[in-house]
């Protein structure tokens, strides 16, 4: 019993501040506190005891919302940690899309012979990131734009205070589609890549993980989810979403509502018309300006949404039967009814 909860504790839990494939890796989140730390004593000037107030301030890291945060980060870990097993994994995608190609172009379509082995593995690399990215801000555009997923993403947006935990705070829904989504782009980088290039396709990584993925987490992607309004120049914010500009994505400001979904690059915000540029001294209110009554509850953050959810999907089909009712018409008086 006591060896079962130790390894759950390790794979489930702890796994997400010891492994650098993970956002919350033990060094991104002392790399996000320096960077937040020398941002406010020298680029605004705070004495070390306002930056350190601000660093570990008590409504970031201790209120209701904070809280909450963490009750989920435990409880989505117990559910997921049974439901991963179940879900569509990358080797299964790569597997029948490589079979597909195979059966399509006849033939494995070998490009390997003269290419070196570090330009493959750059380029598989860089195809990876970028079509990830892109995957996430798609996913991210659609679970605000189609109210069934709103539904669900709504439990992430309810958050009044950030602090890094906060990026855990998803519906297991919306972890499953998230998942979902993880597995195809990587099932479909490895088949393109293995069927183009054979078995020179390999990463290039940091301490196991992605080399891009290690660069963003270790230059403080931590901070996104923070009280640190960390914005860059405006040609970078062109380029890279900042923290301060994913803050802004929280905020419940008309202005500022459904703009940089983006996670990494800024580009796909550009093209589709979703940028904004953070700005000097943000005051941002956060949360879910719709619900003001929202508690933090076992039944706001997990119930709630499939109740949402089941009137959404319910609406039409109550609407086209009370359309398929067939109309009374008020009866005539007759004349001589009356006598």
């Amino acid at each position: 019993m006591i060896d079962s909860a130790v390894q759950w504790f390790f794979n489930d839990w702890a796994v997400n501040f010891l492994d650098p494939q993970k956002r919350l890796y033990w060094g991104y989140l002392i790399s996000a506190g320096l960077i937040g730390f020398i941002w406010l004593k020298i680029f605004r000037g705070r004495s070390f005891s306002s930056s350190a107030g601000i660093l570990f301030s008590r409504d970031a890291w201790l209120s209701k919302s904070a809280r909450a945060d963490y009750f989920m980060f435990i409880i989505n870990s117990v559910i997921l940690g049974v439901l991963s097993p179940k879900l569509l994994g990358k080797a299964a995608v790569a597997f029948l899309l490589f079979e597909v190609l195979h059966d399509v172009f006849g033939g494995r379509a070998f490009l390997a012979a003269e290419t070196p082995a570090w330009v493959i593995a750059v380029g598989f690399t860089t195809f990876l990131f970028v079509l990830d990215d892109f995957a996430r801000y798609v996913v991210h555009r659609l679970m605000h734009a189609v109210p069934l997923f709103w539904a669900f993403h709504k439990t992430h947006h309810s958050a009044t205070s950030l602090n890094p935990i906060t990026v855990l705070r998803t519906h297991p829904v919306e972890s499953i589609i998230f998942s979902l989504r993880g597995a195809i782009v990587q099932g479909t980088s490895i088949a393109l890549f293995i069927y183009c290039f054979g078995e020179k396709v390999s990463l290039v990584m940091v301490l196991g993980a992605n080399i891009f993925k290690f660069i963003f987490n270790a230059l403080g992607a931590n901070l996104r989810h923070s009280e640190i309004p960390l914005g860059y120049w405006r040609w970078l914010e062109k380029i890279l979403i900042s923290p301060a500009q994913h803050q802004l994505h929280h905020s419940v400001a008309l202005e500022h509502r459904d703009k940089n979904f983006g996670v990494t690059l800024a580009l796909w915000d550009l093209i589709f018309n979703s940028h904004i540029h953070s700005y000097r001294d943000q005051n941002l209110v956060y949360g879910l300006d719709q619900n003001q009554g929202f508690q933090h509850s076992f039944r706001d953050l997990y119930w709630q949404p499939f109740l949402e959810a089941c009137a959404i999907l319910t609406k039409p089909v109550i609407g086209r039967i009370n359309r398929q009712k067939p109309k009374i018409k008020p009866l005539a008086i007759m004349p001589n009814a009356a006598k």
